[in-house]
């Protein structure tokens, strides 16, 4: 009994909304699920240090998870939930898109609220000054295309005209990535050899990098000014 007051004092439970933030846990507590998994319908995990969602799958009502402020990255599954309409997952780490949005579509089929800002899989001007708004069109019709229930995403609308596009050409919209590693050289690692060597025309080519003398038949004359065939 003491042990459930201490965590009735730390998680928040109210009409069937459960709320543990800020407790910098790096995984969701199983006294959690324990407790209230299978009551909860509501689940608010914000400003923690989560990595893994072992254990999720016991909240078998859950219909909206707030995971915002966490540390999820790319590698992170997702545990599957017939009911969720809800996800946030704002300022994570994800950068994949693509593979975020297949793990979604196989796991959340009632998904309906997705909010993916501030991840670098959101290509969105507020967290990344490179992209435009262009950027972030592109990243909604793909995402729109694969998740298919999607009303809201990053708390804006799905709209008629976007949703006609994304079917259009959504499929043609995902981020493509380097399949292989890309080596970087740096100058010092490059031998440059602008001219072939030919050991045969040692001493005879007479051209040089240099300064050039010029030779004046008038003074002052800039018009009269030429190369003679000697100074080469």
């Amino acid at each position: 009994m003491e042990t459930n007051g201490i965590w009735e004092n730390i998680a928040f439970l109210e009409k069937n909304q459960l709320s543990y933030c800020g407790q910098d846990c790096q995984r969701i507590p199983p006294a959690l699920w324990n407790m209230y998994g299978a009551k909860v319908n509501y689940l608010d995990l914000s400003y923690n240090s989560i990595e893994t969602l072992k254990g999720l799958d016991n909240f078998t009502r859950l219909e909206e998870l707030i995971l915002d402020n966490n540390k999820l990255g790319d590698n992170v599954s997702f545990p599957y939930l017939p009911y969720l309409q809800t996800l946030s997952l704002n300022n994570n780490q994800i950068e994949n898109l693509e593979s975020l949005v297949g793990k979604l579509s196989e796991a959340y089929p009632s998904l309906s609220y997705l909010s993916l800002l501030s991840n670098k899989a959101c290509p969105n001007q507020l967290s990344d000054l490179d992209k435009d708004e262009t950027d972030y069109q592109r990243y909604r019709y793909f995402v729109i295309y694969k998740l298919k229930h999607l009303r809201f995403l990053d708390s804006r609308r799905v709209s008629e005209y976007e949703r006609g596009e994304a079917l259009a050409r959504g499929e043609f919209m995902r981020v493509r990535r380097p399949t292989c590693d890309v080596t970087k050289y740096t100058p010092s690692d490059v031998i440059v050899r602008p001219l072939p060597l030919d050991l045969a025309s040692l001493g005879k080519h007479k051209g040089a990098y240099g300064k050039c003398l010029y030779k004046y038949t008038g003074k002052h004359s800039e018009g009269n000014r030429f190369i003679l065939n000697s100074d080469l």
